[in-house]
């Protein structure tokens, strides 16, 4: 929690960004947006309540009592999604975000603190807002890509765009592996996923391939043996999250993927599409490879065949043809 100010917040805040570090296990950086969603929410409240007449950004929440918490009710909390919508035009999927916040701090306030004796959060009836099909690359794009890796001479980043595409890991997950974490008598290598779980992901041949030649280059530079990371940087130090993005986004340039939104993400994203597309794997197989808590987390996959066999159908030649009797 590097970025947040705790000096700022009320106790009971800091209490609950406490919990969720190191009780629920959450990331750095949902606990970040958390955190934001929250502090918003309080400041809305904060201003109801004292009228400040001063920007939302500049509302101090420091001497916020637990007595006010206390008072906050469902009406205040449809106020504040309307007032996210209405002033500061918040999609659906981001006011939605808001919400997830707002219950996980109720929740604790409720079962865990006994702020409040009743969670306001469990009155609210809200739309889930419909998922949007993930972007992703396709099979010939992904082959222009690697394409366009190879030619651009760094056996280092071919080896990481060619794990991105064909691991689907995260871009945490690549940049925290350590050269001891990789297992080639068993061809896997162990990563750290969210919640800090490990998980093993298998290497096929192309990734075992990359990497060896990757690693023959990395032996021969100056101090590289003291870097336990398996990317390092020109300055023989792990490689940085920011480094890896621009690598991803100078190889789209050169092979003319870029302006399409692709993203490392996307990059996972175009992994499980290959997998399960092409590679006969199910949700659940593919929910293990990627490290989803939840199955319902892998099934958006699921809907790229009925897309597909939607598309199908509308190109029929026929698809258009209506009797006239």
């Amino acid at each position: 929690m590097s970025n947040i100010n705790s000096a700022e917040n009320p106790e009971f805040l800091n209490n609950y960004l406490i919990h969720i570090k190191l009780v629920q296990l959450l990331s750095e950086r949902t606990i970040q947006e958390y955190f934001t969603d929250i502090r918003l929410f309080l400041r809305y409240i904060y201003e109801n309540n004292h009228d400040t007449g001063k920007p939302i950004e500049e509302i101090s929440i420091s001497d916020m009592s637990e007595t006010e918490i206390s008072k906050i009710t469902v009406s205040d909390i449809y106020n504040f999604i309307f007032f996210t919508s209405d002033e500061r035009h918040n999609s659906d999927k981001a006011r939605y975000r808001k919400i997830s916040s707002l219950r996980s701090f109720f929740h604790y306030l409720e079962k865990v603190a006994h702020i409040v004796q009743k969670d306001p959060t469990k009155d609210l009836d809200v739309p889930v807002p419909k998922a949007s099909l993930p972007k992703f690359l396709s099979l010939d794009q992904s082959l222009r890509l690697l394409d366009a890796s190879d030619k651009m001479d760094s056996r280092r980043d071919y080896c990481i765009i060619t794990l991105f595409l064909n691991c689907g890991m995260r871009l945490s997950e690549l940049v925290g592996m350590n050269i001891k974490d990789i297992d080639f008598f068993e061809n896997r290598v162990k990563v750290l996923g969210k919640g800090n779980k490990e998980r093993m992901v298998y290497l096929n041949n192309a990734c075992i391939d990359a990497l060896n030649r990757y690693l023959e280059v990395r032996k021969n530079q100056p101090k590289a043996a003291d870097e336990p990371a398996l990317f390092i940087s020109n300055q023989n130090k792990r490689i940085s999250k920011r480094r890896v993005q621009q690598i991803v986004e100078n190889t789209l340039q050169t092979a003319g993927l870029d302006g399409k939104g692709i993203t490392t993400h996307k990059l996972r994203h175009t992994a499980a599409t290959l997998m399960y597309q092409y590679g006969d794997a199910d949700v659940i197989t593919l929910k293990e490879i990627l490290g989803h808590e939840s199955v319902a987390t892998t099934e958006i996959y699921t809907h790229l065949n009925h897309e597909k066999a939607r598309n199908a159908m509308e190109g029929n030649p026929l698809s258009n043809i209506k009797g006239k009797g």
